[in-house]
């Protein structure tokens, strides 16, 4: 019987001990795509209390809260953070299976230095020391990620915003480099005409112009604000779609439904597809003309609780998993960009699991030789962020593709307590590695696997993001 959550947690060999220990460990962590707020990073933000760094804005513990039958009010109600944080120590020992069981005691040794388990027993031992060492002087936010070896933080910013903390951050002397990514979404959110009119009010604003009422004025608009996050050193952008896009459209069309829905008109279901692909073309086309890296998240079904969406708004843990086709879709649309000679570097995240031999065979077709694993088959995301959702995506991506050449894990998580899920990520890719060894399934060679260790978790994002560049040890 192993302990838990040990030195060698997770590794089930020693080839997987080396691999993790004198390899993949001391990488630094490339944190290319996530939701933490830059205005907390750039104002090195302080929190007073171990709920609210822990359970505010963390929609996987909300929904593990609601499960455990926790009353909404000590969730993302008016309870205090210390009634939160007694429901959350009440419900962590019902998650073991869940990666949150695991997720929270990482934190809490990783962080705090504490070992003990946490439950209704423990819960007032450890709020106390972790709320003792939050009130020191190194758990500010740029200290938390100084100390989990962050180099690089890339945040997920609409094209309105002005950038102003990223440009604060950027003439400091803070050593992480903290980047924007352009998440244009809002520019095909036609079905709520409402707030697209509101959004599109905004964005005539940040682009300095008068009015946007026709599709070149959403373009101009649009590319305006490409330009601006380019100079504050934006290289990469970042888009949902519950499912691909490649509808054919006219300019006619396109400028009609813009003027309908501006006027408050809700679109014709049929008309909403066409308007997205002709947005989402202009978009990749301006990205590959300027050497980003285009991100695009499939499946998620977005806010299926209608009441409580109502009740407490998007992105508060009522979201799921989606099916529906996805290949005839997605391959015409790269094929399209592709034959244009516009398609740019390009990363594929499938939030179905189903989806990911699919997605590693489509990435296949698209390789040009100009940029090595130009397409990539994007790391685990939302409810695959888990030892079977990795493992599963990283051996469809090593059967079909090249392993060798992924860029590795992010946390896409809007918590400053989340870094240990690289740790996580990169234990388990040395468990699944090294078990390949332990069957002779791949060579005792750890020069070669301890590079390809090293690739995963470091330089191959390094190199694919072009954000500086970096020599091998």
């Amino acid at each position: 019987m192993k302990p838990f959550l040990d030195r060698d947690f997770l590794l089930n060999s020693e080839t997987a001990r080396i691999l993790y220990h004198d390899y993949a460990a001391p990488m630094p962590i490339f944190d290319y795509h996530c939701h933490l707020p830059p205005d907390q990073i750039a104002e090195d933000r302080r929190f007073e209390d171990i709920g609210e760094i822990w359970l505010g804005g963390d929609h996987y513990k909300w929904r593990a809260l609601r499960f455990n039958g926790v009353p909404e009010r000590y969730i993302t109600g008016d309870a205090s953070w210390e009634e939160k944080f007694f429901r959350w120590a009440e419900t962590v020992p019902a998650t073991i299976g869940n990666p949150l069981y695991h997720w929270t005691h990482l934190e809490l040794q990783r962080y705090f230095g504490i070992i003990t388990l946490l439950g209704p027993d423990t819960a007032r031992e450890i709020r106390n020391r972790t709320n003792e060492q939050i009130s020191g002087s190194d758990f500010s936010v740029r200290s938390l990620l100084t100390r989990m070896n962050v180099r690089y933080v890339g945040t997920t910013d609409d094209p309105v915003d002005d950038l102003r903390h990223h440009k604060a951050l950027a003439e400091s002397d803070f050593p992480v480099v903290v980047r924007p990514s352009f998440r244009p979404d809002k520019a095909w959110g036609i079905s709520s005409p409402g707030e697209y009119r509101q959004w599109i009010e905004k964005l005539a604003a940040a682009a300095d112009m008068e009015e946007i009422s026709t599709f070149n004025h959403l373009r101009e608009a649009l590319r305006r604000r490409i330009d601006f996050f380019d100079r504050q050193g934006c290289r990469v952008s970042d888009h949902a779609l519950t499912l691909p896009v490649n509808a054919p459209w006219t300019e006619g069309l396109v400028n009609g439904v813009l003027s309908s829905v501006l006027q408050g008109n809700k679109p014709a279901p049929e008309d909403v597809e066409p308007f997205t692909t002709a947005v989402l073309e202009f978009l990749v086309r301006e990205y590959a003309s300027r050497g980003w890296v285009l991100q695009l998240h499939i499946g998620a079904m977005r806010s299926v609780n209608s009441r409580m969406t109502a009740a407490l708004g998007p992105d508060t843990g009522f979201d799921s998993i989606t099916d529906g086709p996805v290949a005839l879709k997605l391959a015409g649309f790269l094929n399209r960009m592709d034959r244009e000679e516009a398609l740019p570097r390009t990363i594929l995240y499938g939030l179905n699991p189903v989806d990911n031999e699919l997605l590693a065979s489509i990435i296949g077709s698209f390789q040009d030789g100009s940029v090595r694993g130009k397409i990539q088959h994007g790391s685990g995301w939302w409810f695959n962020d888990q030892k079977d959702g990795m493992i599963r995506q990283m051996t469809s991506l090593a059967n079909l593709g090249l392993l060798s050449r992924f860029v590795g894990m992010l946390t896409d998580s809007r918590s400053f307590l989340s870094f240990p899920r690289h740790e996580y990520f990169r234990r388990i890719l040395a468990d699944l590695v090294g078990g390949w060894v332990e069957r002779g399934e791949a060579p005792a060679d750890m020069k070669l696997l301890g590079s390809m260790m090293r690739d995963i978790c470091w330089y191959n994002a390094h190199e694919y993001f072009g954000i500086d560049a970096v020599e091998r040890e």
